[in-house]
Parts: C-alpha cells; sequence; structure tokens
C-alpha cells in the first residue's frame, strides 16, 4: 500500500517510501486535509495566529538542518505536496515549542527479561492528550531508499516524528516533564524521528546528548535485543534513569533521576499515583506479562478520573495507545481510550 492511505485502528495509515523529499511529498500529498485540520487546532490550541507562529517555527530551522539536512528535505517535500507554505509545514514539526505551551500527561513503561513472559522485551504508553488531537492523527509508515531503516510512528497529519518503532524492534514513546523554563533548542519531534533511525539504545543515547532541547520531556525506549532505557531530557542535558530493577522501567509526569528530582514540585498531581499504580500491575504479574497483559493494564481505572486509562481529568484523555513487541517486530496500537478501544497489531 505505499504512497495510499487506509484506515486501520481508526486511524489513517499513511505509507510513504524513497527519497527523504518523495517521502515528504507523498505524506503531503495524501493527507493534505488533515495537515490543514493540525494548523488550524494548533492555532486554537495556542490562542497565537497563524503568521505569528510560523515566524517563531522557522527559528528552528537551522537546529533541524544540523540535526539532519535529510529531515529538512522532507519538510519541503511536504509543503509541496501539502500545498503548504515551508513556513507551516515547518510550523507542523514544531507545535509546542513554537507557542511555547505543554499540556499532556501519559503513562510509559518498558519490560524485558525477568519481568515478562518468555523474556520478551515489551515498551508502550497510553497517550493522554486533548481529545482533539484524535481528530488529525495518523500512524505513518516510512520505507527510506537510503540506508536508515523502515519505521511506523503514530503521529499527527505533517508532523515528521513522534513515538514508534522501527526494523530493529527500535521503539522509543513520551511523557511530558513540567518545572522547566522554555530555552532556545531543538523541538523533541524532528529528534524523536532521528531517534527511530538507530539500530539500539546507545545510538539514541547519542542523538540525545548531541542536540539540546527547548523544553523538558521523558523518552522510554526498548531494542529488539532485549535493551531498555529511559532518559529524563531537559534544555541543560540529559539524565538516564535507572529503576530499582534493570527489566522493569515505568515512568509518567515527574522527574525519577538524581539529576532532576530536586526540580520537581508535583506540577501533574496525579503523576506519581499512575506510576505507583503501573508498578503495583507490574509486580502482581512479574514473570508473565505480555502484550494481553499489558494491554489489560492501559485500561485501568483506578484513580479515575486521571488513572492509568484517563478519562477527561485536566481537560486531558487516553486518545491512544501503543505496546511495542521489539523482540517480534510488531507495534500494537489502539484508538480510544484503554477500556473500550480497539487494538490492531502492524508489523514492522
Amino acid at each position: 500500500m505505499t504512497g495510499a492511505q487506509g484506515l486501520y485502528a481508526g486511524f489513517p495509515l499513511v505509507e510513504v517510501s524513497g527519497s527523504s523529499y518523495e517521502m515528504g511529498f507523498q505524506h503531503g500529498s495524501i493527507a493534505a486535509g488533515l495537515i490543514q485540520k493540525y494548523l488550524i487546532w494548533i492555532e486554537r490550541m495556542t490562542g497565537k495566529t497563524r503568521d505569528e507562529l510560523c515566524r517563531s517555527a522557522m527559528r528552528f530551522q537551522p537546529l533541524m538542518e544540523k540535526l539532519s539536512p535529510r529531515f529538512v528535505e522532507e519538510i519541503q517535500g511536504l509543503a509541496e505536496g501539502a500545498d503548504i507554505t515551508l513556513e507551516e509545514a515547518f510550523l507542523c514539526q514544531a507545535r509546542g515549542e513554537a507557542a511555547q505551551v505543554s499540556d499532556e500527561a501519559c503513562t510509559g513503561f518498558a519490560l524485558t527479561g525477568r519481568a515478562t513472559k518468555e523474556g520478551v522485551t515489551l515498551a508502550g504508553q497510553n497517550q493522554d492528550l486533548a481529545p482533539e488531537f484524535g481528530d488529525f492523527a495518523i500512524l505513518l509508515r516510512v520505507a527510506p531508499s537510503d540506508e536508515r531503516p523502515r519505521a511506523l510512528m503514530f503521529t499527527f497529519a505533517g508532523q515528521l516524528g513522534y513515538s514508534g518503532m522501527n526494523e530493529h524492534g527500535v521503539a522509543h514513546f513520551a511523557n511530558a516533564l513540567y518545572d522547566c523554563p522554555w530555552r532556545m533548542g531543538l523541538p523533541h519531534y524532528p529528534i524523536k524521528r532521528v531517534c527511530l533511525e538507530q539500530r539500539d539504545v546507545d545510538g539514541i543515547a547519542s542523538v540525545l546528548e548531541a542536540h539540546a532541547t527547548c523544553s523538558a520531556g521523558n523518552m522510554v525506549i526498548c531494542a529488539g535485543e532485549g535493551e531498555i532505557a529511559d532518559f529524563e531530557i531537559r534544555p541543560e542535558g540529559v539524565a538516564r534513569y535507572r529503576s530499582d530493577d534493570p527489566d522493569a522501567i515505568v515512568h509518567a509526569n515527574h522527574y525519577e533521576t538524581e539529576d532532576f528530582k530536586a526540580l520537581e514540585t508535583n506540577s501533574l498531581v496525579d503523576s506519581c499515583p499512575r506510576a505507583d499504580r503501573m508498578r503495583e500491575l507490574v509486580g502482581e504479574a512479574y514473570g508473565s506479562i505480555d502484550v494481553e497483559t499489558m494491554k489489560s493494564f492501559l485500561s485501568d481505572h483506578e484513580g479515575d478520573p486521571a488513572g492509568i486509562c484517563r478519562h477527561g481529568a485536566v481537560d486531558m484523555v487516553s486518545i491512544s495507545g501503543y505496546i511495542a513487541d521489539a523482540t517480534n517486530r510488531v507495534l500494537h496500537v489502539r484508538k480510544g481510550h484503554g477500556c473500550t478501544g480497539t487494538w490492531t497489531a502492524y508489523e514492522v
């Protein structure tokens, strides 16, 4: 279905291949209508005019060029394919950063070895955002014609990087972190795309350490050879979170590393209870956890309305969920709440 669009799990699937420019052009052509909706939503969400947002977004062009010239080529193809300006195409890559706003939650995990059934490696999350984000969400499958790996990611129409998994079983998922003043640096989304071009955790660590961001975030990671990791990311640096159990990592929206714990002000009051609940569930099923087990955990309601399966607390809901089976190179994607959404499996 390369170059076509279909519906799976309720999300449009956009499949592109070729050079960076060609992939961007195909993406723009296929998803042009949804890209326009995304741009309109960015204006509504931020309360800023598109002209103002576009001017802010273009400030990131030199940093994106330094990160990956091929990423910028894909943006250029996106603009042509979707019949939008280059400035609007850059805005799609810097939604929050252009306006300096962030409002999201999410509960992430990575499990391997002794924690799981037959030692499979799993990672994933519930994606907690304003419900409107589901209106222009897509699955983007990329097949570059150069040496970069194939990858499948959940993202928004026109946004070229977000969470997902590549053909090597390298997958990453995200948690917002707070208590961080904005500084000039890279948006997180281009970095996430380049991280999906890596072959292992060390490759991702090198990308994160080489490119400063303009805001805080967390990344939970797994790789096909059984590696799991977690990195808390701030403009001043990156800190690796190592849990007490090397085979089980859980992270929500508060700082866990010794480097950054002192900065935490409990901005999102439900973050600690969600992380504690996920750790409790993992502990109860330790050694027998598989994909179906994690689906049930992502539907857990303890702490409603701000449980792991989130139903509207602080204007955020679980619009989707993901479980990467890195061992078998399968990405499971759900649209909607964990308790009611439908899961679909995609081979990567």
